[in-house]
């Protein structure tokens, strides 16, 4: 008699498994590659208009919040005082009666680029001046340095 060797219809043959060539792989990294090199300028431009415009957006807000603690107190925080003043309460309540504060959820010291704001009341250009100076710190500077004020 002869045997036949019956397959199971739902089987199929092994089929080995093939990575990829190293060929490929370069491939794949230099497309890759390419497409850092042209993105990531542009996201990296991004990121600097995106820091004035927060540090803008930051000196508004503590500017308002300045005026509200103008409204309670009948001044500006001097400049010894500083920003402090506008998210906890001074210790002396016999020289801040009137404070109603906090007028700040969290306490805002550092610019966008982690920098200190600057903080001068009074100012010369206004009745408060506050400013960041930018990514590098200093004073002057153009792009990502440049100077932000509250009174431009």
């Amino acid at each position: 008699m002869h045997k036949r060797i019956l397959e199971h219809p739902l089987k199929q043959p092994l089929r080995v498994a093939r990575g990829f060539t190293l060929i490929e792989l370069l491939i794949v990294m230099v497309i890759l590659g390419l497409l850092a090199s042209l993105v990531g300028p542009r996201l990296f431009g991004q990121l600097g208009a995106s820091k004035i415009k927060a540090a803008r957006t930051q000196i508004e807000m503590v500017g308002a919040a300045l005026d509200t603690y103008r409204l309670d107190m009948s001044r500006y925080p001097s400049t010894e005082e500083g920003l402090a003043v506008l998210s906890e309460k001074p210790e002396d309540p016999v020289k801040t009666p009137n404070w109603r504060g906090p007028y700040l959820k969290k306490r805002v010291d550092k610019d966008p680029w982690g920098n200190s704001y600057v903080y001068k009341a009074p100012g010369e250009k206004a009745d408060y001046e506050l400013s960041s100076l930018g990514a590098d710190g200093q004073e002057g500077g153009s792009g990502d340095d440049t100077d932000i004020h509250s009174w431009e």
